[in-house]
């Protein structure tokens, strides 16, 4: 089949996943070239993707075709980030001919439809939406330019476009079992959707919802007039709306479709606890059960090292790690012109920057740092990465900061162009991946994930998925759960203080005195990350527990 006019796979479906599921989601993180993701939700989304076509699962993903993606991290002459929007081009993605409208504002956008075949990265099919046509004005055409575009209306016509565009297309491919909205961006789906059938029990029978923001304030709303202005709702009334969504003030998209899906999860057991206490409120909303995000192993883990831990043959899985450590730093001296030595003990911290991961924890008490990282018989090396927002400015200040700091020092470096491949190269050069997220602010944080399929040892904050994972000085190390009652200042201090007694005290110690034991909780981490927080596991949990309960 084609798979330009109808619903396709190139491979047959296995039976327990015979359910038809469309997979919408603002961001894929597939593989390097593909720029159309930011950060931890695309690398889910990616390796969703890439388990339901190793499962044989008959899953479609749609998403948007960024023409700029997120955008390229670059730096200044002067060292600090700069953001640049580059223009993309994809010759691997095939144009299917489908061209869909979605009004916006009551203009008639066009929307164009490109595939991704599963064989270009080993995935599930992924149709990409763009309204970058000739045909359209130039307001209307930029739509699908800047993934989380700053302008507030653009940002919404985004969402419609996911959305409703989402909803067009599964009309021309036939339909689907069960519509799978990845976080609330594509919420006009809903609405949409309600528009044919004027149904609530027909769109709670399909439609499953993932929440991924353990914060309300994260979650987006907006003014009814606003929405009702741009087409959100498809042309139904504010007065239907609100009664099918029990949203009385403003519209909250997490809320609105907590009560419009059969079912929600969160994406971490302490997050779906957290979900269901944030979300009491909600009329008639649906069960929020607890998913576990995952990632794809096939695509994360080094296979060496699996190989020499298999064998517990300890010198080729040492020599193994100082071969993926020099192959970071290469990328270290490229940005920097700093020689880092695969022979000293690397931590990493490498996420999006957000106030709550608190990439400068480290640097609370800067002489202790020096001291920490100089010390003569066991030196530290320390890697920053990450993107912030662009339209951030104490993030993009805090990244600039951090290099000013670490600008001349020859132990520390801050790299750019956090992205897929960036990211495999840190966690593979990675001795201890850092991970100190104010809890419970962290809804999973799957980074600590690969970093474990790499041989790096978490280093963590007990938030996200990690209570499910650690088992402290066997697999990992956790720092001490604190009083959540504790103000923001109070919790920094002690999380500090905490996070730098297990260095001193205990893990650079064993990292240079006690190499068979550091191997063991390397490769104990190696052991219980697969295949517990593969996206196999997840992925057959989402048809088990979502898809077909």
């Amino acid at each position: 089949m084609s798979g330009y006019d109808s619903w396709y796979h190139p491979y047959e479906i296995n039976p327990e996943f015979r359910s038809k599921v469309a997979y919408l989601s603002m961001e894929f993180g597939i593989h390097q070239p593909l720029k159309i993701y930011s950060g931890g939700l695309g690398f889910l989304a990616g390796s969703h993707m890439r388990s339901a076509f190793d499962l044989k699962q008959n899953v479609i993903g749609i998403g948007i075709l960024w023409k700029t993606g997120y955008y390229d991290q670059d730096r200044k002459d002067n060292q600090e980030m700069e953001a640049r929007f580059r223009v993309k081009t994809y010759t691997f993605l095939e144009d299917t001919g489908i061209r869909l409208v979605v009004p916006v504002k009551g203009y008639p956008v066009k929307v164009k439809v490109m595939l991704l075949r599963p064989e270009i990265f080993g995935t599930a099919p992924i149709y990409l939406l763009s309204s970058d046509m000739e045909e359209n004005e130039d307001y209307f055409r930029g739509i699908t330019n800047r993934l989380y575009d700053v302008n507030h209306e653009i940002r919404i016509a985004q969402y419609m476009i996911l959305g409703i565009g989402g909803a067009k297309l599964l009309e021309k491919l036939g339909g689907a079992d069960v519509y799978h909205l990845n976080e609330a961006h594509a919420a006009p789906f809903a609405f949409y959707y309600y528009k044919q059938v004027y149904d609530l029990d027909s769109i709670k029978k399909k439609l499953v919802f993932t929440t991924h923001t353990p914060e309300k304030a994260g979650n987006d709303t907006f003014d009814y007039g606003e929405l009702e202005y741009m087409g959100y709702f498809s042309g139904l009334s504010t007065e239907v709306v609100k009664n099918i969504t029990g949203q009385e003030d403003r519209f909250g998209t997490t809320p609105a479709l907590l009560a419009l899906s059969k079912r929600a999860n969160g994406v971490s057991k302490l997050h779906g606890e957290v979900s269901r206490k944030m979300w009491l409120d909600v009329k008639n909303s649906c069960e929020i059960i607890s998913i576990t995000n995952a990632q794809n192993a096939r695509y994360w883990k080094d296979g060496p090292l699996y190989e020499a831990m298999e064998k517990e043959d300890r010198e080729a899985f040492t020599a193994r790690k100082k071969e993926l450590k020099k192959a970071l730093f290469e990328v270290v001296a490229d940005q920097t012109g700093k020689l880092f030595d695969e022979n000293v003990l690397t931590i990493v911290w490498a996420r999006r920057f957000a106030a709550y991961k608190r990439a400068n924890l480290l640097l609370r008490d800067i002489n202790r740092f020096w001291h920490l990282i100089y010390n003569e018989s066991r030196p530290v090396q320390v890697i920053w990465a990450g993107k912030p927002y662009p339209e951030d400015g104490a993030m993009v200040n805090l990244f600039n900061t951090i290099q000013t700091i670490i600008y001349k020092k020859n132990n520390c470096a801050i790299l750019t162009g956090y992205e897929l491949h960036l990211s495999r190269l840190l966690k593979g050069g990675a001795d201890i991946w850092l991970n100190n997220p104010r809890r419970p602010r962290e809804a999973s944080g799957t980074s600590g994930m690969t970093a474990a399929m790499n041989g790096a040892i978490n280093l963590s904050t007990n938030d996200g998925w990690i209570p499910e994972f650690a088992k402290h000085g066997k697999n990992s190390w956790v720092l001490p759960a604190l009083d959540e009652n504790l103000t923001t200042q109070e919790t920094d201090k002690l999380d500090y203080e905490n996070l730098m007694h297990l260095l001193e005290q205990e893990i650079v110690p064993m990292y240079y005195k006690n190499p068979l034991r550091w191997n063991e909780i390397a490769w104990n981490g190696m052991k219980d990350v697969i295949p517990a927080f593969d996206s196999d596991r997840m992925a057959r949990e989402y048809y088990h527990e979502m898809y077909d309960f």
